[in-house]
């Protein structure tokens, strides 16, 4: 064991190693690379501290970037170098906790996570010390800040952090503050060159590893709308399998032939391939002046209410209150790609789960090797995966119809590994802020994670 007097001072150098390598090749905390962006500007306007802290809750915020190699070689080097033993490992491994280490996706963009580990009063129901981890993957157009836009007693991650629950929320790449890249500027054009296809094969394995490696243990998944379809894809083709313990899916999205919100079919109409030129962006900011033109064309269509967003794009939700909805208009819709939206837009049109479709079968051929995209195959979620899926009767874009067929896709799962709660008056939005959500979908979200020992 190291002397009491080098404790302090091999402590901090080890650290220094940490602090001082990452931040010199990547800039300071929360900008983003070459042009800056205020949005994500300052860790103090993060998540946590506008929407988690303030009611008590500890909560960290990462970036996540892929050095874990290098991270760990740099620990076992202090180890070794300074005689430590596992009382002084221990204490290096909490100081690192502190600190905002990244994990890059494959690609080299870097993400951003929050964590609340606990809830307000320590401890929870969960069981043992050693807190379970759930992963919240939200949808499209929307970022972490959504799941957390009611009162701690309302919304979920909060709920689950009292319950006992090691709390990880998920920002995909675009969102404000998800920009970052290796190598890549927001402003440049290939920064936006992706669809929810990179979301499954990059995005979701790096926020994996990461929980994964901070916590040690198979993680529960939670997705809602686009979170769905990703967590879908990706568990099909047997990503994340050694470390998922289960799954929720809230209002899924997978097969959106049915969608009948006024406002989504017009814009599925309109997102053909040629989009990209047609806009002169890859960028898909509903709140910058040209997608903003675009949307507001797209108001002069019979049935889309513009007055209403929220409704002609979900459907009537039952159960939000109107200081909920102010608070969600005030921080999003976000930023995502006009390619991704390409690609949902394919998904409805063509009523499979499939990969992005250049449009030309030598253009298919040339990234995937055959002239058409290949086709996630649901039923290939293994069958003993614990699933729970929660959907509405109302909800405009997760159809009562495309549900069923989600749910032909898995007529061979385990029986007692699937469970299926069917509400009738729920409509998109209303399954992350409904103001009785609690009560009639997060309760039974809790008892099933719980269920799965």
């Amino acid at each position: 064991m190291a002397p009491p007097g080098l404790l302090s001072l091999a402590v901090f150098l080890c650290l220094l190693v940490f602090l001082v390598e990452p931040h010199s090749a990547y800039g300071s905390s929360r900008g983003s690379f070459g042009r800056h962006n205020g949005a994500a500007a300052s860790a103090v306007n993060g998540i946590c501290a506008t929407s988690v802290t303030i009611y008590g809750y500890k909560c960290q915020e990462h970036e996540v970037r892929a050095s874990n190699n290098k991270r760990l070689t740099q620990t076992f080097w202090c180890y070794f170098e300074h005689g430590f033993d596992r009382e002084v490992a221990n204490e290096i491994n909490w100081l690192f906790a502190l600190i905002n280490f990244q994990v890059k996706t494959q690609d080299g963009y870097i993400l951003n996570m929050q964590r609340i580990p606990q809830g307000r009063v320590v401890g929870g129901s969960a069981g043992g010390n050693k807190k379970q981890p759930i992963l919240i993957q939200h949808g499209v157009l929307v970022d972490g800040m959504t799941w957390l836009l009611n009162s701690p007693e309302q919304n979920l991650p909060m709920i689950l952090a009292d319950k006992g629950f090691d709390v990880w929320i998920a920002n995909t790449r675009g969102t404000r503050f998800s920009r970052k890249h290796v190598s890549l500027d927001p402003g440049q054009l290939e920064f936006w060159n992706w669809s929810w296809d990179e979301l499954v094969s990059y995005d979701l394995p790096a926020v994996f590893d990461f929980v994964f490696s901070q916590t040690g243990q198979k993680i529960h998944y939670i997705g809602h709308s686009l979170g769905t379809l990703i967590g879908l894809a990706s568990f099909s083709e047997g990503h994340q399998a050694d470390k998922l313990k289960s799954a929720a899916f809230l209002s899924p999205i997978a097969y959106l032939s049915h969608m009948n919100t006024a406002l989504g079919m017009v814009s599925a109409k309109a997102f053909v391939g040629e989009i990209t030129k047609l806009f002169g962006v890859a960028e898909f900011n509903p709140k910058g002046q040209k997608v903003s033109i675009f949307l507001k064309s797209l108001c002069n269509y019979p049935g889309v209410d513009c007055y209403d967003l929220l409704s002609s794009l979900t459907g009537k939700n039952c159960c939000l209150n109107s200081s909920t909805v102010e608070l969600f208009i005030k921080n999003e819709p976000q930023p995502t790609s006009t390619k991704n939206m390409v690609h949902l837009a394919q998904t409805v049109r063509d009523g499979v789960i499939a990969k992005y479709n250049y449009g030309r079968p030598d253009y298919n051929l040339m990234h995937y090797g055959e002239s058409k995209p290949p086709i996630y195959n649901i039923s290939n979620i293994p069958h003993d995966l614990p699933i729970f899926i929660s959907y509405g009767g109302k909800d405009a874009l997760s159809d009562v119809r495309d549900v069923q067929l989600l749910l032909d896709s898995l007529k061979f799962h385990d029986v007692d590994k699937l469970m299926i709660q069917y509400i009738k008056d729920y409509a998109h939005a209303d399954f992350i802020m409904g103001i009785n959500a609690n009560d009639i979908v997060y309760n039974q979200i809790v008892q099933f994670f719980k269920n799965q020992k």
